[in-house]
């Protein structure tokens, strides 16, 4: 696929209408990608990328992720059309799983997730390709559907997705994978695998997977935010996947030592800060953007820190130093 492609998130925490500023600084930077995000309830992603798209010229849109449960496949696959032709070449779907707890509050839960994932992105697929799609699943029921404006090429589809049975379906169905952050390299190998094993499962093995990652970007030598971010997700977020089993006993001992963000942030060694985040000085951020690379990285996507001056400061020192000459 060739060249890693360095890109920057738009905080689903930041306001809307700074989005447009912010993607034109980001595509005159020289990134590759800006990343609009959809998460419950801040603001929709389609919207999102679609004024991200309409004041740029080149950079490519990213949509991490779509929560499948929330919408019918046929009226994603007419707004994803829609920007396509619009944008042709430009946009970079994925569908995800969402928070649980926030598909149960809006009453969209399904008994069972991976055939909500796994049928959105097949019929929504299948519709951007031009076919007449007929299809009586366990969620996506559609029957004698084609889009009257499909696109010329249709766009890639992602999964955002962690888990191990996630992962597989996601190389069955889908035509890449976004890893969300603390994604450590180790990570990534054993993403990639469970990937691959369900490419041949679906006889894909030929067809590209394009592997996004997303990681803290913190262009500082004290390195306190992507202390504050890991000590977050590793109090509040999912447990670390198998690939990180290593730190599973010291991590918990962390943890129980150390209940708040803030004592657990301090006390964190500096390997994991290596392992989990694109922090330090700009030799540290360049290794970490190398690893995540080795480790078969197509795309890396920095999320900036939640203060909005601070993150435009660190996009901007970063790109001179860390984004190809």
């Amino acid at each position: 696929m060739g060249k890693t492609a360095i890109g920057v998130m738009y905080r689903c925490d930041s306001p809307p209408e700074q989005l447009p500023a912010y993607a034109r600084l980001v595509e005159r930077l020289g990134y590759d990608e800006l990343w609009v995000v959809e998460d419950c309830f801040f603001t929709g992603a389609v919207s999102a990328a679609t004024v991200a798209a309409s004041v740029t010229e080149t950079i490519r849109i990213g949509i991490g992720i779509l929560p499948a449960a929330f919408r019918n496949p046929a009226l994603a696959a007419m707004e994803l059309s829609n920007l396509e032709r619009l944008f042709p070449g430009r946009i970079l779907p994925g569908f995800g799983h969402g928070m649980p707890d926030w598909v149960r509050q809006v009453g969209a839960h399904h008994p069972s997730p991976l055939a909500v994932l796994g049928e959105t992105v097949t019929v929504v697929r299948a519709l951007l390709a031009g076919e007449t799609v007929t299809v009586d699943g366990q969620y996506a029921k559609l029957d004698g559907v084609k889009l009257a404006f499909p696109p010329a090429e249709p766009p890639p589809i992602s999964t955002g997705v962690r888990g191990a049975k996630s992962l597989r379906l996601s190389g069955q169905v889908a035509d890449g994978t976004i890893l969300a952050e603390c994604a450590s390299p180790a990570y990534l190998r054993w993403a990639r695998d469970l990937i691959d094993a369900g490419r041949a499962d679906a006889g894909r093995n030929d067809d590209p997977h394009r592997l996004t990652v997303y990681g803290f970007l913190d262009f500082d030598s004290d390195r306190s935010y992507a202390r504050q971010a890991i000590a977050g997700r590793f109090l509040g977020g999912p447990p670390l996947s198998p690939a990180d089993d290593d730190l599973a006993e010291e991590i918990a001992a962390l943890v129980a030592a150390h209940p708040k963000v803030e004592d657990l942030a301090g006390a964190l060694p500096d390997h994991y800060v290596d392992r989990f985040a694109i922090a330090g000085t700009p030799d540290q951020c360049a290794a970490s953007l190398q690893a995540l690379t080795d480790a078969t990285a197509d795309s890396i996507i920095f999320i900036p820190p939640t203060d909005p001056q601070l993150a435009v400061t660190q996009i901007t020192l970063a790109a001179p130093t860390l984004l190809p000459g």
